[in-house]
């Protein structure tokens, strides 16, 4: 039988993604570790391979196209024996959601239900599914359970779990309703798009539960709707530029981090002016190629990356990450950079950064930011991390706060280092100062931890030569 090609999710957070370029057209032998197209998701393009041989039967949907949710029939692959035009039928039969699994998938995820319209989901009927058939798996392991479109049927939900779709999460998410407060209508009280239209009408809503002990619990307020801002303003002073993923997805995760996330924050100030000499020396001294280029440039960030990782290993009760079961002590310092790029940032993560030269860091920094800014970075290189710098010192800003990046417990906002008046043994003098301020995760890091671990970054950064040894 065909194999079906399925938009795979190359992301935890991806639930949809655009199919920038077919590498493969229809007709054309494909092998296995083929790269057979190009699709960006919100952060990146990536490489999508081949799993297995046969022949491209058809292309369901052309490259250029945007927004193609997770698990949508993109194209299929005839196997080897099979005929090309009765697996292009197949495809057509189809339609945009496939019969049975996709054999091709550059990182299998759990499978996900695709993204309607808004309009589509509200006329949904409630009505319960048909018996799930299973598809037999070529491991011979038990046959998994479909919901007959080739996705992995819906567990019957537990207790304390909310069911939702994607549309929903985000429509909820964009007018500032609680989502567990909904009463869903549809299959196994699944939330959809038209239980958030009847919230916003006055209905809809289950009673709230009892408050914790100790006092309520603090409601947030609702946003106010796209209509309410627009009426605002006079028509025809404005114009609508739709949002991209990468927008969306920032949108979606730093609101979500300062709703949950009890932030507090730090600030020093650091004298740089060992630093800026050692780097001076230091980059002097650097090897040249041939062509007269030197073999590294360090800059005032590579410093701040290796003294944040080292300060980590110096307070290793900070280098955690919060989970409702336990904290994760991470081992290791894997230090996120923000990096700006069109329409929104990145963080690419240098890891080990603790055990990682300066001339390493400072290399491997140039590298990830040049691929970040044309969106060629892979997940693993900006998922993840134990921690992350935002340096806005470039742009001339002396200090601001930062918002957390779950899973983070902490993130660093480093200024510019300019030259300030410092009074020493009671006179004053000019020295280049930088300020820093540390955003802590109240729930993992506390006060005395989380100054023990500014401290420890202070003293490093004031006296480079501790991070050479």
């Amino acid at each position: 039988m065909p194999v079906y090609i399925l938009m795979p999710a190359l992301s935890p957070t991806m639930e949809k993604g655009n199919l920038a370029k077919w590498l493969k057209k229809e007709g054309d032998p494909v092998k296995t570790g083929d790269v057979i197209a190009e699709i960006e998701t919100d952060k990146a393009t990536m490489e999508y391979e081949a799993i297995e041989d046969g022949t491209l039967a058809k292309i369901v949907v052309p490259e250029g196209t945007n927004d193609v949710p997770v698990n949508q029939l993109i194209a299929v692959l005839a196997q080897e024996g099979e005929d090309v035009k009765a697996s292009a039928a197949a495809a057509a039969k189809a339609g945009p959601t496939p019969k049975t699994p996709s054999a091709v998938d550059a990182t299998p995820k759990p499978a996900q239900p695709a993204q309607s319209s808004v309009a589509q989901e509200a006329k949904a009927p409630p009505a319960a599914p048909p018996p799930a058939p299973s598809v037999p798996r070529r491991d011979g392991a038990e046959p998994a359970r479909t919901n007959g479109r080739g996705f992995a049927a819906p567990a019957a939900p537990s207790a304390g779990r909310i069911f939702s779709s994607p549309l929903a999460r985000r429509l909820a998410k964009e007018a500032g309703i609680e989502i567990g407060r909904i009463q869903g209508s549809g299959p196994h009280g699944r939330i959809i798009a038209r239980d958030i239209a009847a919230v916003r009408e006055g209905r809809g809503l289950r009673a709230p539960a009892a408050p914790p002990a100790g006092g309520p619990a603090p409601m947030i307020a609702p946003a106010m709707t796209d209509q309410q801002i627009r009426s605002l303003y006079e028509e025809g002073s404005y114009e609508i530029v739709p949002h991209d993923g990468m927008r969306r997805t920032i949108a979606a995760r730093l609101t979500a981090s300062a709703q949950t996330i009890p932030h507090f924050y730090l600030t020093v100030d650091c004298d740089i002016g060992k630093l800026l000499q050692a780097r001076e020396e230091i980059n002097a001294t650097a090897a040249k190629d041939k062509d007269g280029r030197a073999a590294y440039k360090l800059s005032v960030n590579d410093f701040v990356i290796k003294a944040l990782a080292l300060a980590l290993q110096r307070i290793p009760d900070a280098n955690v990450s919060w989970t409702e079961a336990g904290m994760l002590k991470h081992k290791h310092s894997d230090i996120g950079v923000a990096v700006a790029m069109p329409n929104g940032l990145i963080t690419p993560i240098i890891r080990n950064a603790e055990s990682k030269s300066l001339s390493v860091i400072s290399n491997e920094m140039r590298e990830l930011a040049s691929r970040a800014r044309a969106r060629k970075l892979k997940p693993q290189e900006y998922q993840g991390g134990t921690t992350a710098i935002s340096n806005l010192g470039m742009y001339g800003i002396k200090d601001f706060t930062a918002v957390i990046n779950p899973p983070h417990a902490t993130i660093l906002a480093v200024g510019a280092g300019d030259e300030r008046a410092v009074v020493r043994n009671g006179k004053i003098e000019a020295a280049h100062i930088m300020s820093v301020t540390m955003s802590c995760d109240h729930r993992a890091v506390d006060g005395a931890l989380a100054a023990e671990l500014i401290g420890a970054f202070k003293s490093l950064i004031e006296n480079p030569v501790m991070m050479l040894v």
